[in-house]
C-alpha cells in the first residue's frame, strides 16, 4: 500500500523588539543568565502586563505580507500548564481570538509553484530555558534561565497542505526569508529565534481522512527540519506496515542521532485550559493603522525578483539567488548601477562573493569589499586593462587587504597586455617552442589550440588580452599551412 504524508508547522519567531512583549525588561539575544528580568517577567504578585504596541505593528507586518485577514478585535488568553522555566504557570497566548487568519504562502515546487494555507498567526510570549550540563557538579542539576521569559514571538499556523519533507524545508526557507524582508526577525535558528515543530501523520493514497499525528521539536536548522520529517514520516509508515498503531505523541529530534524520541503524550487545546487573561483588554486594530503599515512595507522577495529580472534583464535563475536576502539585493542592485554592468554583476557576486563569504562563514552585510569597490574591478575587466581570470586574481587580494582594484593593478603591474606586436612575437616563439601542435593543428586538430592558448598565456604570466591572443594565434597557424 503506498502512503502520503501530511504535514502542518507550527513556527514561532521572535521579533527584533528592544523591550518585551509585556515589560520594559531587555529583549536581546544573551547576556548573563537572569539579568533581562522584571516583575512582570516572573509574574510576582501584584504585577500587570503592558503589551508593546511594536509586537503589534510587527506582528501585523506579517499578516499583510502573508495575505491574512486581520479582524478588528483580537484577545489575549492563558495557556495553562507547568514547566520549570515558566514561572508565572501559564503563558500568555491568544486562542479563540487571534490577530491574524487565513492566510498563505506560495513556495517553488518541482512542479512549479504551490499555495501554503495559514491557519492563523497569533502573538503569545516566549518561556525562559533549562540548562542541562555535563560539567554541573551535581549531574542532576537543571539551571533555570529567565532571560528568554516574556520575549515577543509570533506564531504561524499553517494548514495541513504540506506533502513531503522538501515542501517543509522550502514553506520555512520561504517564512523566513519574509521576516528577514521586514526586519521583524532575523531568522536566525540556532539562537532559536527562529523555531519550527512539526505535525505529522500518514495515509493511504486516496483516503480523505488523516491518520494519527505526532509533533516534532528541537529542529534547529531548516536541513534538521527536512530531515527529521523524513525520519519520521519512514517511521510512520513502517508501524502500519507492520500493523502496528502510530501513537500521538511529541517527539524531540537528536540531530546527532538522527533518531527522534518520545517526549511525552501530545496535548490538545483543552489540556491548557485556555482562558481570556483578565489583565489585558482585548487589542482594537482600525483601518488607519493597517494603512499606514502597508505603506511603509519594504518591497518583498518574490515581488523584488520580479523587478530584477525586468529592470535589469538578468536570468530568472539569478533573480532568484540575488534576493535570497534584503542585504544581498541590494549588494547586488549598487554594484549593478555602479559598474553599468548588471549581468557581470551578477556572475561576480554569485560565484565569487558568494564563495568567500561561504568560506568565511558570514553575511553579506559584514563583507569587506563594497559594491563600489566590486563595481570598479569590473569596470577594468570590462575596459580591457585586465582579464577574468588576473581579476579573480585582484578580487582575492581585495578581500585580503582591503585595497582598491585600481591600487592592486597599479601596485602589481598587472595591467593587461593588448599590445599586438608584443603579443605576436610571444605567439610566434610559443608555435616555434611546439611543433607537434602545431603540426596537429594543420593536420584539422583544431582542439590544440587551447593548449597553444594556455602557453601563451603562461608566457605572459596570464596578463596577455585573451581574445587578441585567439586571434592572432589562428592567424599565425593558417599562415603555416602555406
Amino acid at each position: 500500500m503506498e502512503y502520503e504524508p501530511v504535514i502542518g508547522l507550527e513556527v514561532h519567531a521572535q521579533l527584533q523588539t528592544q523591550s518585551k512583549i509585556f515589560s520594559t525588561a531587555s529583549a536581546a539575544f544573551g547576556g548573563e543568565a537572569n539579568s533581562h528580568v522584571t516583575p512582570v517577567c516572573l509574574g510576582l504578585p501584584g504585577v500587570l502586563p503592558v503589551l508593546n504596541e511594536t509586537v503589534v505593528e510587527y506582528a501585523l507586518r506579517m499578516a499583510i505580507a502573508t495575505n491574512s485577514a486581520i479582524p478588528k478585535r483580537s484577545v489575549f488568553a492563558r495557556k495553562n500548564y507547568f514547566y520549570p522555566d515558566l514561572p508565572k504557570g501559564y503563558q500568555i497566548s491568544q486562542y479563540e481570538e487571534p490577530l491574524c487568519e487565513n492566510g498563505y504562502v506560495d513556495i517553488d515546487v518541482e512542479s512549479g509553484h504551490k499555495r501554503i494555507g495559514l491557519t492563523r498567526i497569533h502573538l503569545e510570549e516566549d518561556a525562559g530555558k533549562s540548562i542541562h550540563s555535563e560539567s554541573f557538579v551535581n549531574k542532576n542539576e537543571t539551571l533555570i534561565d529567565v532571560n528568554r521569559c516574556g520575549v515577543p514571538l509570533i506564531e504561524i499556523v499553517t494548514e495541513p497542505d504540506i506533502r513531503s519533507a522538501k515542501e517543509a524545508a522550502a514553506f520555512l526557507t520561504k517564512l523566513r526569508q519574509i521576516v528577514q524582508y521586514l526586519g521583524v526577525c532575523d531568522g536566525n535558528m540556532e539562537e532559536g529565534s527562529l523555531r519550527c515543530d512539526a505535525n505529522i501523520s500518514v495515509r493511504p493514497v486516496g483516503q480523505e481522512t488523516f491518520g494519527t499525528k505526532t509533533e516534532l521539536k528541537n529542529m534547529n536548522s531548516i536541513r534538521g527540519v527536512e530531515k527529521a520529517i523524513e525520519y519520521e514520516i519512514e517511521r510512520q509508515i513502517s508501524l502500519l506496515q507492520d500493523g502496528e498503531a502510530v501513537v500521538q505523541q511529541t517527539l524531540l529530534w537528536d540531530a546527532d542521532r538522527s533518531e527522534a524520541f518520545p517526549m511525552r503524550g501530545k496535548e490538545d487545546a483543552h489540556d491548557y485550559r485556555y482562558f481570556p487573561d483578565p489583565d489585558l483588554i482585548p487589542v482594537e486594530i482600525n483601518e488607519e493603522w493597517i494603512d499606514r503599515i502597508k505603506a511603509a512595507l519594504p518591497e518583498l522577495p518574490d515581488v523584488r525578483a520580479q523587478r530584477l529580472l525586468r529592470d535589469y534583464e538578468i536570468p530568472e535563475y539569478d533573480a532568484g539567488v540575488l534576493t535570497d536576502s534584503r542585504q544581498l539585493a541590494d549588494y547586488f542592485e549598487n554594484t549593478a548601477r555602479k559598474s553599468g554592468d548588471p549581468k557581470n554583476a551578477s556572475n561576480w557576486i554569485m560565484g565569487e562573493v558568494l564563495r568567500v563569504l561561504k568560506e568565511m562563514q558570514q553575511g553579506i552585510e559584514a563583507f569587506s569589499v563594497t559594491p563600489e569597490a566590486l563595481a570598479e574591478l569590473i569596470r577594468l575587466i570590462n575596459a580591457g586593462t585586465i582579464n577574468r581570470k588576473t581579476g579573480k586574481t585582484v578580487f582575492d587580494e581585495m578581500v585580503a587587504s582591503g585595497k582598491s582594484a585600481y591600487v592592486i593593478v597599479k601596485e602589481k603591474g598587472l595591467v593587461q597586455i593588448s599590445d599586438t606586436g608584443e603579443l605576436e612575437t610571444q605567439v610566434d616563439e610559443v608555435l616555434d617552442a611546439n611543433p607537434d601542435e602545431v603540426q596537429k593543428y594543420l593536420e584539422g586538430k583544431q582542439q590544440v589550440i587551447g593548449f597553444l592558448m594556455g602557453q601563451v598565456m603562461r608566457a605572459t604570466k596570464g596578463q596577455a588580452n585573451p581574445k587578441i591572443v585567439n586571434e592572432l594565434l589562428r592567424k599565425a597557424l593558417e599562415a603555416r599551412k602555406g
